[in-house]
Protein backbone atom coordinates (compact mmCIF):
# COMPACT_ATOMS: atom_id res chain seq x y z
CA UNK A 1 0.00 0.00 0.00
CA UNK A 2 1.06 3.51 -0.86
CA UNK A 3 0.77 6.75 1.35
CA UNK A 4 2.12 9.72 1.96
CA UNK A 5 3.64 9.62 5.25
CA UNK A 6 3.67 6.34 7.44
CA UNK A 7 4.20 6.78 11.12
CA UNK A 8 5.83 3.52 13.22
CA UNK A 9 4.17 3.94 16.60
CA UNK A 10 0.48 5.27 18.11
CA UNK A 11 1.99 6.62 21.11
CA UNK A 12 2.39 10.02 23.02
CA UNK A 13 3.68 11.53 19.91
CA UNK A 14 2.88 9.27 17.47
CA UNK A 15 -0.87 9.83 17.80
CA UNK A 16 -0.38 13.44 17.50
CA UNK A 17 1.77 13.46 13.98
CA UNK A 18 -0.93 10.73 12.41
CA UNK A 19 -4.06 13.21 13.95
CA UNK A 20 -2.29 16.29 12.94
CA UNK A 21 -1.05 15.15 9.24
CA UNK A 22 -4.72 13.60 8.45
CA UNK A 23 -6.16 16.69 9.04
CA UNK A 24 -5.12 17.75 5.38
CA UNK A 25 -7.90 15.67 3.15
CA UNK A 26 -4.98 15.86 0.43
CA UNK A 27 -2.67 13.83 2.58
CA UNK A 28 -2.37 10.20 2.71
CA UNK A 29 -1.38 8.35 6.57
CA UNK A 30 -0.90 5.42 7.70
CA UNK A 31 -0.49 4.71 11.23
CA UNK A 32 1.39 1.19 12.54
CA UNK A 33 0.92 0.10 16.03
CA UNK A 34 2.41 -2.81 17.18
CA UNK A 35 -0.58 -3.22 20.10
CA UNK A 36 -3.89 -3.54 20.29
CA UNK A 37 -6.84 -1.41 20.74
CA UNK A 38 -7.37 0.47 23.54
CA UNK A 39 -11.09 -0.74 24.22
CA UNK A 40 -10.80 -2.19 27.57
CA UNK A 41 -12.34 -0.48 30.42
CA UNK A 42 -9.19 -0.64 32.40
CA UNK A 43 -7.41 1.44 30.07
CA UNK A 44 -10.14 4.18 30.69
CA UNK A 45 -10.85 3.64 34.70
CA UNK A 46 -8.05 6.22 36.11
CA UNK A 47 -7.79 4.53 39.77
CA UNK A 48 -6.37 0.63 38.44
CA UNK A 49 -3.04 2.45 36.20
CA UNK A 50 -0.70 0.52 38.66
CA UNK A 51 -2.37 -2.76 37.21
CA UNK A 52 -1.61 -1.65 33.42
CA UNK A 53 1.73 -1.92 34.31
CA UNK A 54 2.37 -5.85 34.59
CA UNK A 55 -0.22 -6.84 32.17
CA UNK A 56 0.80 -8.69 30.01
CA UNK A 57 -1.48 -7.62 26.71
CA UNK A 58 -0.83 -4.39 27.49
CA UNK A 59 2.78 -4.03 28.51
CA UNK A 60 6.03 -5.19 26.72
CA UNK A 61 7.00 -6.57 29.43
CA UNK A 62 10.86 -5.34 29.06
CA UNK A 63 13.72 -4.87 32.00
CA UNK A 64 17.16 -3.79 32.06
CA UNK A 65 20.16 -6.07 31.93
CA UNK A 66 21.91 -6.52 35.61
CA UNK A 67 22.42 -2.97 36.46
CA UNK A 68 26.04 -3.02 37.64
CA UNK A 69 25.48 -0.03 40.16
CA UNK A 70 22.28 -1.28 41.84
CA UNK A 71 23.63 -4.46 43.10
CA UNK A 72 23.12 -6.46 39.22
CA UNK A 73 19.42 -5.89 39.83
CA UNK A 74 16.96 -6.71 37.05
CA UNK A 75 14.46 -3.54 36.78
CA UNK A 76 11.39 -3.99 35.19
CA UNK A 77 10.63 -1.01 32.62
CA UNK A 78 7.02 -0.58 31.74
CA UNK A 79 6.39 0.58 28.30
CA UNK A 80 2.51 0.38 26.75
CA UNK A 81 1.77 -1.84 24.20
CA UNK A 82 -1.50 -0.24 22.90
CA UNK A 83 -3.00 1.83 20.57
CA UNK A 84 -1.74 5.71 22.87
CA UNK A 85 0.94 4.07 23.73
CA UNK A 86 2.13 4.41 27.63
CA UNK A 87 -0.23 7.50 27.39
CA UNK A 88 -2.92 4.70 27.97
CA UNK A 89 -1.49 2.92 30.87
CA UNK A 90 0.78 5.91 32.67
CA UNK A 91 -0.54 7.72 35.65
CA UNK A 92 -1.73 10.84 33.91
CA UNK A 93 0.21 13.57 35.20
CA UNK A 94 0.24 16.91 33.20
CA UNK A 95 3.85 17.84 33.81
CA UNK A 96 6.10 19.93 31.47
CA UNK A 97 8.80 20.03 33.61
CA UNK A 98 10.78 23.61 33.88
CA UNK A 99 10.79 26.15 31.11
CA UNK A 100 14.72 26.15 31.99
CA UNK A 101 14.81 22.66 30.50
CA UNK A 102 13.60 23.50 27.23
CA UNK A 103 16.11 27.07 26.75
CA UNK A 104 19.01 24.43 28.15
CA UNK A 105 17.99 22.09 24.88
CA UNK A 106 18.43 25.10 22.38
CA UNK A 107 22.35 25.93 24.05
CA UNK A 108 22.74 22.36 23.50
CA UNK A 109 22.02 23.15 19.62
CA UNK A 110 18.56 22.15 19.13
CA UNK A 111 17.28 25.13 17.85
CA UNK A 112 13.95 26.46 17.61
CA UNK A 113 13.25 24.60 20.79
CA UNK A 114 13.30 26.87 23.62
CA UNK A 115 10.80 27.29 26.37
CA UNK A 116 9.32 30.25 24.62
CA UNK A 117 9.31 28.93 21.12
CA UNK A 118 7.80 25.45 22.04
CA UNK A 119 4.78 26.79 24.39
CA UNK A 120 2.75 27.40 21.80
CA UNK A 121 2.44 23.72 20.77
CA UNK A 122 1.62 23.07 24.12
CA UNK A 123 -1.10 25.06 24.45
CA UNK A 124 -2.51 23.98 21.07
CA UNK A 125 -2.70 20.69 22.18
CA UNK A 126 -4.19 21.54 25.44
CA UNK A 127 -7.91 21.74 26.63
CA UNK A 128 -6.65 23.23 30.05
CA UNK A 129 -10.22 23.56 32.74
CA UNK A 130 -9.14 26.87 33.31
CA UNK A 131 -9.57 27.88 29.30
CA UNK A 132 -7.19 30.14 27.42
CA UNK A 133 -4.32 31.88 28.98
CA UNK A 134 -0.58 32.95 28.71
CA UNK A 135 0.57 30.07 30.02
CA UNK A 136 -2.73 27.39 28.80
CA UNK A 137 -4.39 26.63 25.67
CA UNK A 138 -8.18 26.49 25.75
CA UNK A 139 -9.37 24.44 23.05
CA UNK A 140 -7.00 21.97 22.17
CA UNK A 141 -7.82 18.17 21.99
CA UNK A 142 -6.06 16.72 25.46
CA UNK A 143 -8.89 17.53 28.30
CA UNK A 144 -6.22 18.75 31.29
CA UNK A 145 -8.26 18.74 34.73
CA UNK A 146 -7.45 19.07 38.13
CA UNK A 147 -6.06 16.21 40.57
CA UNK A 148 -8.47 16.60 43.97
CA UNK A 149 -8.09 14.79 47.11
CA UNK A 150 -10.17 14.59 49.94
CA UNK A 151 -8.12 13.31 52.54
CA UNK A 152 -7.08 16.02 55.49
CA UNK A 153 -3.30 14.42 55.24
CA UNK A 154 -3.59 16.57 51.63
CA UNK A 155 -4.15 19.65 53.35
CA UNK A 156 -1.46 19.01 55.83
CA UNK A 157 0.88 18.18 53.44
CA UNK A 158 0.32 21.64 52.16
CA UNK A 159 0.08 23.74 55.64
CA UNK A 160 3.35 22.12 56.67
CA UNK A 161 5.09 23.42 52.90
CA UNK A 162 3.76 26.78 54.06
CA UNK A 163 4.94 27.12 58.00
CA UNK A 164 8.15 25.69 56.47
CA UNK A 165 8.40 28.83 53.90
CA UNK A 166 7.70 26.36 50.73
CA UNK A 167 5.94 27.60 47.80
CA UNK A 168 2.59 26.75 47.49
CA UNK A 169 1.26 26.36 43.81
CA UNK A 170 -2.22 26.02 42.18
CA UNK A 171 -0.56 25.52 38.96
CA UNK A 172 2.98 23.89 38.12
CA UNK A 173 3.12 24.86 34.64
CA UNK A 174 2.47 28.90 35.27
CA UNK A 175 6.36 29.58 35.57
CA UNK A 176 8.60 28.49 37.85
CA UNK A 177 7.16 24.83 39.05
CA UNK A 178 9.10 24.78 42.32
CA UNK A 179 6.74 24.15 45.49
CA UNK A 180 3.97 21.89 46.44
CA UNK A 181 0.92 21.11 45.12
CA UNK A 182 -1.15 19.15 43.07
CA UNK A 183 -0.69 18.62 39.42
CA UNK A 184 -3.12 18.62 36.56
CA UNK A 185 -3.97 15.73 34.61
CA UNK A 186 -4.64 14.02 31.26
CA UNK A 187 -8.35 12.64 32.40
CA UNK A 188 -11.78 14.02 30.41
CA UNK A 189 -15.21 13.43 32.14
CA UNK A 190 -13.56 10.65 34.76
CA UNK A 191 -11.93 8.78 31.88
CA UNK A 192 -8.63 8.56 30.67
CA UNK A 193 -7.44 11.26 28.23
CA UNK A 194 -4.87 9.40 26.66
CA UNK A 195 -2.88 10.57 22.87
CA UNK A 196 -5.28 7.94 21.02
CA UNK A 197 -8.66 8.75 22.71
CA UNK A 198 -7.61 12.77 22.98
CA UNK A 199 -6.17 13.23 18.96
CA UNK A 200 -6.68 9.39 17.22
CA UNK A 201 -10.32 8.69 18.32
CA UNK A 202 -11.92 12.01 16.76
CA UNK A 203 -9.78 11.23 13.39
CA UNK A 204 -10.32 7.30 13.08
CA UNK A 205 -13.46 8.01 9.89
CA UNK A 206 -11.02 9.96 8.37
CA UNK A 207 -10.73 7.99 4.86
CA UNK A 208 -7.18 9.50 4.50
CA UNK A 209 -5.97 7.94 7.68
CA UNK A 210 -5.04 4.24 7.91
CA UNK A 211 -4.52 3.03 11.57
CA UNK A 212 -2.81 -0.57 12.03
CA UNK A 213 -3.13 -2.51 14.98
CA UNK A 214 -1.12 -5.85 15.77
CA UNK A 215 1.73 -4.77 13.15
CA UNK A 216 5.06 -5.17 15.02
CA UNK A 217 7.35 -3.23 12.60
CA UNK A 218 10.79 -4.73 11.82
CA UNK A 219 12.40 -3.20 9.01
CA UNK A 220 12.48 0.55 7.20
CA UNK A 221 13.45 0.12 3.33
CA UNK A 222 15.89 2.11 2.30
CA UNK A 223 16.94 2.87 -1.56
CA UNK A 224 19.21 4.87 -2.13
CA UNK A 225 19.75 6.62 0.78
CA UNK A 226 16.01 7.58 1.17
CA UNK A 227 13.36 6.05 3.90
CA UNK A 228 10.78 4.73 1.52
CA UNK A 229 8.72 2.50 3.59
CA UNK A 230 8.33 0.37 6.62
CA UNK A 231 8.36 -3.57 6.71
CA UNK A 232 6.38 -5.06 9.08
CA UNK A 233 4.85 -8.84 10.63
CA UNK A 234 1.15 -8.54 11.54
CA UNK A 235 -0.72 -12.63 12.04
CA UNK A 236 2.29 -14.51 10.98
CA UNK A 237 2.65 -12.38 7.73
CA UNK A 238 5.05 -9.93 6.10
CA UNK A 239 3.87 -6.70 4.63
CA UNK A 240 5.08 -3.22 3.39
CA UNK A 241 3.64 0.56 3.29
CA UNK A 242 5.52 2.25 1.00
CA UNK A 243 5.93 6.06 1.96
CA UNK A 244 6.10 9.11 -0.95
CA UNK A 245 7.14 11.67 1.53
CA UNK A 246 8.68 10.80 4.71
CA UNK A 247 8.59 7.89 7.17
CA UNK A 248 8.09 8.69 10.97
CA UNK A 249 9.38 6.72 13.88
CA UNK A 250 7.45 7.55 17.30
CA UNK A 251 8.37 4.46 19.04
CA UNK A 252 9.55 5.84 21.99
CA UNK A 253 13.06 5.71 23.81
CA UNK A 254 13.49 2.09 23.34
CA UNK A 255 11.50 1.27 20.01
CA UNK A 256 13.06 4.04 17.58
CA UNK A 257 16.87 3.37 18.37
CA UNK A 258 16.14 -0.63 18.00
CA UNK A 259 14.57 -0.19 15.12
CA UNK A 260 16.78 2.02 13.25
CA UNK A 261 19.59 -0.22 14.13
CA UNK A 262 17.40 -3.29 12.48
CA UNK A 263 17.18 -1.20 9.60
CA UNK A 264 21.17 -1.05 9.63
CA UNK A 265 21.06 2.78 10.62
CA UNK A 266 23.21 3.03 14.03
CA UNK A 267 26.55 2.38 15.42
CA UNK A 268 29.03 0.48 13.33
CA UNK A 269 30.59 -1.68 15.60
CA UNK A 270 27.55 -2.89 17.16
CA UNK A 271 25.76 -3.12 13.70
CA UNK A 272 29.06 -6.04 13.24
CA UNK A 273 28.65 -7.04 16.11
CA UNK A 274 25.12 -8.61 15.91
CA UNK A 275 25.75 -8.91 12.20
CA UNK A 276 23.41 -6.69 10.72
CA UNK A 277 24.71 -5.17 7.42
CA UNK A 278 25.89 -1.15 8.13
CA UNK A 279 23.40 1.35 5.30
CA UNK A 280 24.82 4.53 7.40
CA UNK A 281 27.50 4.71 10.81
CA UNK A 282 25.39 6.62 13.22
CA UNK A 283 27.12 6.47 16.22
CA UNK A 284 24.24 8.47 18.52
CA UNK A 285 21.98 5.57 18.03
CA UNK A 286 21.04 4.01 21.46
CA UNK A 287 23.34 6.35 23.47
CA UNK A 288 22.82 7.85 26.23
CA UNK A 289 19.75 6.61 27.77
CA UNK A 290 17.97 8.70 30.10
CA UNK A 291 15.72 7.60 33.04
CA UNK A 292 14.59 9.38 36.57
CA UNK A 293 16.17 6.86 39.15
CA UNK A 294 13.01 6.84 41.82
CA UNK A 295 13.14 5.51 45.62
CA UNK A 296 10.17 4.61 47.43
CA UNK A 297 9.55 5.29 51.26
CA UNK A 298 6.85 4.51 53.76
CA UNK A 299 5.43 5.85 57.04
CA UNK A 300 2.36 4.53 58.90
CA UNK A 301 -0.89 6.64 59.32
CA UNK A 302 -1.54 7.83 62.39
CA UNK A 303 -5.11 8.09 61.25
CA UNK A 304 -7.21 5.85 58.52
CA UNK A 305 -6.97 6.94 54.87
CA UNK A 306 -10.51 8.09 53.67
CA UNK A 307 -8.80 5.46 50.70
CA UNK A 308 -8.48 2.40 51.99
CA UNK A 309 -12.05 2.83 53.35
CA UNK A 310 -13.93 2.99 49.90
CA UNK A 311 -11.18 -0.09 48.76
CA UNK A 312 -13.88 -2.66 50.38
CA UNK A 313 -15.07 -4.62 48.03
CA UNK A 314 -19.21 -3.47 48.20
CA UNK A 315 -18.62 0.11 48.33
CA UNK A 316 -16.03 0.02 45.18
CA UNK A 317 -18.22 -2.36 43.35
CA UNK A 318 -20.85 0.57 43.97
CA UNK A 319 -18.60 3.62 43.17
CA UNK A 320 -17.50 1.43 39.79
CA UNK A 321 -21.21 1.72 39.15
CA UNK A 322 -21.62 5.23 39.63
CA UNK A 323 -18.45 5.88 37.61
CA UNK A 324 -19.54 3.58 34.17
CA UNK A 325 -22.81 6.03 34.79
CA UNK A 326 -21.40 9.38 35.87
CA UNK A 327 -17.85 9.49 35.39
CA UNK A 328 -17.20 10.49 39.12
CA UNK A 329 -16.49 8.59 42.04
CA UNK A 330 -13.13 6.97 42.93
CA UNK A 331 -12.80 5.36 40.35
CA UNK A 332 -11.95 8.64 38.49
CA UNK A 333 -9.01 9.44 40.63
CA UNK A 334 -5.70 8.25 42.10
CA UNK A 335 -4.89 8.39 45.22
CA UNK A 336 -2.33 11.66 44.65
CA UNK A 337 -1.64 13.77 47.98
CA UNK A 338 1.04 16.41 46.71
CA UNK A 339 3.41 16.61 44.64
CA UNK A 340 6.75 18.61 45.50
CA UNK A 341 9.84 19.96 43.14
CA UNK A 342 12.42 21.26 45.35
CA UNK A 343 16.22 21.85 45.32
CA UNK A 344 19.06 19.81 47.06
CA UNK A 345 20.67 23.18 47.17
CA UNK A 346 19.71 26.89 47.30
CA UNK A 347 21.77 28.07 44.68
CA UNK A 348 20.37 26.25 41.89
CA UNK A 349 18.25 27.80 39.42
CA UNK A 350 15.87 24.85 38.71
CA UNK A 351 14.71 21.94 41.24
CA UNK A 352 16.74 19.01 40.87
CA UNK A 353 14.46 16.24 42.73
CA UNK A 354 10.86 15.52 42.97
CA UNK A 355 8.88 14.18 45.68
CA UNK A 356 5.06 12.38 44.90
CA UNK A 357 3.30 11.58 48.37
CA UNK A 358 0.43 9.00 47.63
CA UNK A 359 -1.81 8.33 50.62
CA UNK A 360 -2.29 4.50 49.97
CA UNK A 361 0.23 2.14 50.26
CA UNK A 362 1.73 0.65 47.01
CA UNK A 363 0.67 -3.20 48.35
CA UNK A 364 -2.81 -1.94 48.80
CA UNK A 365 -5.98 -4.19 47.37
CA UNK A 366 -9.72 -4.83 47.42
CA UNK A 367 -10.63 -6.22 50.84
CA UNK A 368 -13.98 -7.10 52.93
CA UNK A 369 -14.76 -8.12 56.38
CA UNK A 370 -14.47 -11.97 56.70
CA UNK A 371 -12.84 -12.27 53.05
CA UNK A 372 -9.36 -10.50 53.32
CA UNK A 373 -8.38 -7.98 55.46
CA UNK A 374 -7.24 -3.87 54.38
CA UNK A 375 -3.72 -3.63 54.29
CA UNK A 376 -2.37 -0.94 56.88
CA UNK A 377 -2.15 2.59 55.78
CA UNK A 378 0.81 4.17 54.79
CA UNK A 379 1.71 7.60 53.59
CA UNK A 380 3.86 6.76 50.54
CA UNK A 381 7.21 8.66 48.99
CA UNK A 382 8.53 8.76 45.68
CA UNK A 383 11.28 10.16 45.67
CA UNK A 384 13.12 11.24 42.10
CA UNK A 385 16.50 12.96 40.85
CA UNK A 386 15.13 15.10 37.82
CA UNK A 387 18.21 15.73 36.11
CA UNK A 388 20.45 12.16 36.51
CA UNK A 389 23.95 12.14 35.23
CA UNK A 390 23.78 8.92 35.06
CA UNK A 391 24.09 7.43 31.20
CA UNK A 392 22.33 4.09 29.82
CA UNK A 393 22.75 2.90 26.55
CA UNK A 394 19.83 0.73 24.51
CA UNK A 395 21.35 -1.88 22.28
CA UNK A 396 20.14 -5.30 20.17
CA UNK A 397 20.14 -8.57 21.81
CA UNK A 398 19.72 -10.11 18.11
CA UNK A 399 19.00 -9.68 14.56
CA UNK A 400 15.48 -10.98 15.48
CA UNK A 401 12.71 -8.08 15.46
CA UNK A 402 10.76 -10.13 17.81
CA UNK A 403 13.39 -10.06 20.79
CA UNK A 404 13.16 -6.86 22.85
CA UNK A 405 16.37 -4.66 22.97
CA UNK A 406 18.94 -4.88 25.70
CA UNK A 407 18.69 -1.46 28.09
CA UNK A 408 20.78 -0.46 30.44
CA UNK A 409 20.01 3.00 33.09
CA UNK A 410 23.16 2.38 34.42
CA UNK A 411 21.22 3.71 37.58
CA UNK A 412 23.50 5.01 40.17
CA UNK A 413 26.82 5.07 37.55
CA UNK A 414 27.12 8.78 38.87
CA UNK A 415 28.21 9.52 42.59
CA UNK A 416 26.23 12.85 42.77
CA UNK A 417 22.57 10.57 41.49
CA UNK A 418 23.25 8.41 44.34
CA UNK A 419 24.12 11.47 46.95
CA UNK A 420 20.64 13.34 45.78
CA UNK A 421 18.85 9.94 46.29
CA UNK A 422 20.37 10.07 49.86
CA UNK A 423 19.72 13.87 50.64
CA UNK A 424 16.08 13.10 49.30
CA UNK A 425 15.33 10.51 51.93
CA UNK A 426 16.64 12.64 54.69
CA UNK A 427 14.70 15.50 53.19
CA UNK A 428 11.21 13.17 53.32
CA UNK A 429 11.97 11.91 56.97
CA UNK A 430 12.34 15.45 58.53
CA UNK A 431 9.46 16.74 56.33
CA UNK A 432 6.89 14.56 57.77
CA UNK A 433 7.73 14.96 61.52
CA UNK A 434 7.03 18.51 60.97
CA UNK A 435 3.59 21.21 61.65
CA UNK A 436 0.64 19.25 60.68
CA UNK A 437 1.75 16.71 58.89
CA UNK A 438 3.29 15.38 62.34
CA UNK A 439 -0.24 14.75 63.36
CA UNK A 440 -0.99 11.95 60.55
CA UNK A 441 2.46 10.24 60.39
CA UNK A 442 3.43 7.16 62.35
CA UNK A 443 6.38 5.32 62.20
CA UNK A 444 8.48 5.09 59.24
CA UNK A 445 7.83 1.63 57.34
CA UNK A 446 10.54 1.37 54.99
CA UNK A 447 13.50 1.79 54.83
CA UNK A 448 13.24 2.30 58.78
CA UNK A 449 14.24 4.40 60.90
CA UNK A 450 17.54 2.15 61.86
CA UNK A 451 18.88 2.92 58.59
CA UNK A 452 20.27 6.29 58.84
CA UNK A 453 23.81 6.38 58.09
CA UNK A 454 25.42 6.80 54.84
CA UNK A 455 26.37 3.54 54.11
CA UNK A 456 22.87 2.16 55.35
CA UNK A 457 20.96 4.43 53.29
CA UNK A 458 23.46 3.59 50.18
CA UNK A 459 22.90 0.00 49.80
CA UNK A 460 18.61 0.96 50.68
CA UNK A 461 19.06 2.92 47.50
CA UNK A 462 20.81 0.10 45.73
CA UNK A 463 18.34 -2.41 46.92
CA UNK A 464 15.03 -0.58 45.52
CA UNK A 465 16.10 2.09 42.99
CA UNK A 466 13.47 1.67 40.01
CA UNK A 467 12.21 3.54 37.05
CA UNK A 468 10.19 6.85 36.97
CA UNK A 469 9.33 5.81 33.36
CA UNK A 470 10.18 8.65 31.83
CA UNK A 471 12.82 7.28 29.17
CA UNK A 472 14.72 9.74 26.87
CA UNK A 473 17.54 10.83 24.74
CA UNK A 474 18.36 7.43 22.65
CA UNK A 475 18.06 9.42 19.28
CA UNK A 476 19.23 12.68 20.65
CA UNK A 477 18.18 16.22 18.51
CA UNK A 478 21.24 18.48 18.00
CA UNK A 479 24.19 18.98 15.56
CA UNK A 480 27.39 17.24 17.17
CA UNK A 481 28.66 13.91 15.43
CA UNK A 482 26.01 12.43 18.24
CA UNK A 483 23.34 13.74 17.26
CA UNK A 484 21.31 11.53 15.50
CA UNK A 485 18.56 14.40 14.31
CA UNK A 486 18.39 17.90 13.50
CA UNK A 487 16.17 20.44 15.34
CA UNK A 488 13.93 19.50 12.12
CA UNK A 489 13.72 15.68 13.92
CA UNK A 490 15.39 14.77 10.46
CA UNK A 491 17.72 11.61 10.92
CA UNK A 492 21.40 12.60 9.32
CA UNK A 493 22.56 11.00 6.74
CA UNK A 494 18.88 9.66 5.87
CA UNK A 495 16.39 11.61 3.67
CA UNK A 496 13.08 11.02 3.84
CA UNK A 497 13.28 9.73 7.55
CA UNK A 498 12.49 11.30 11.13
CA UNK A 499 11.71 10.75 14.79
CA UNK A 500 9.13 12.66 16.58
CA UNK A 501 8.98 11.06 20.43
CA UNK A 502 10.97 11.06 24.33
CA UNK A 503 13.65 9.56 22.24
CA UNK A 504 14.94 13.19 21.02
CA UNK A 505 15.02 15.30 23.51
CA UNK A 506 18.81 16.30 24.09
CA UNK A 507 17.96 15.77 28.07
CA UNK A 508 15.54 14.74 30.15
CA UNK A 509 13.20 16.83 31.42
CA UNK A 510 12.73 17.74 35.19
CA UNK A 511 9.20 16.70 34.87
CA UNK A 512 6.94 13.81 33.80
CA UNK A 513 7.07 13.21 29.98
CA UNK A 514 4.10 12.79 29.02
CA UNK A 515 3.37 16.37 27.68
CA UNK A 516 6.24 16.90 26.50
CA UNK A 517 5.98 13.97 23.85
CA UNK A 518 2.54 15.05 23.09
CA UNK A 519 4.09 18.58 22.19
CA UNK A 520 6.94 17.52 20.21
CA UNK A 521 4.68 15.10 18.19
CA UNK A 522 2.79 18.57 17.58
CA UNK A 523 5.83 20.54 16.27
CA UNK A 524 7.00 17.31 13.99
CA UNK A 525 3.57 17.66 12.17
CA UNK A 526 4.17 21.40 11.84
CA UNK A 527 7.51 20.82 10.83
CA UNK A 528 6.68 18.31 8.56
CA UNK A 529 3.41 20.01 6.58
CA UNK A 530 6.13 23.41 6.32
CA UNK A 531 8.23 21.17 4.10
CA UNK A 532 5.14 20.25 2.41
CA UNK A 533 4.22 23.42 1.36
CA UNK A 534 7.41 24.81 0.50
CA UNK A 535 7.74 22.07 -2.17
Amino acid sequence: MNYDYVVVGAGSAGCVVAARLSERPDIKVVLLESGGRDDDIELKMPLVFTKLRNHPKLDWGFATDPEPFADNRVIRSARGKVLGGSSSTNGMMYSRGHPRDYDQWAQMGARGWSYEEVLPYFKRSERNWRGEGPAHGGSGPLSVVPYTSDEPIAEAIRDTALALNYRVLDDFEAGDPEGFGLPDSTICRGRRASASQAFLRPARNRPNLAVITGAHATRILIEKGRAVGVEYRKGGATAVVYASREVVLSGGAYASPQLLMLSGIGPSAHLNEIGIPIVLDLPGVGKDLQEHPLVPMGFAAKQPFKFSRKLRADRLAGSVIKWMLTGRGLPSTVPLSAIAYYKSRPELERPDLENIFMSTSLAAEVWFPGWRKPKPDVLTSLNVVLRPGSRGFVKLRSADPAEPPRIQFNFLQDPEDLRLLRYALRWTRDFVRQGALAKHVGAEVFPGGAVETDAALDAYIRQTVSTGEHPTSTCKMGQGEDAVVDPQLRVRGIEGLRIADASIMPSVISGHTNAPSIMIGEKAAELMLADLDAG
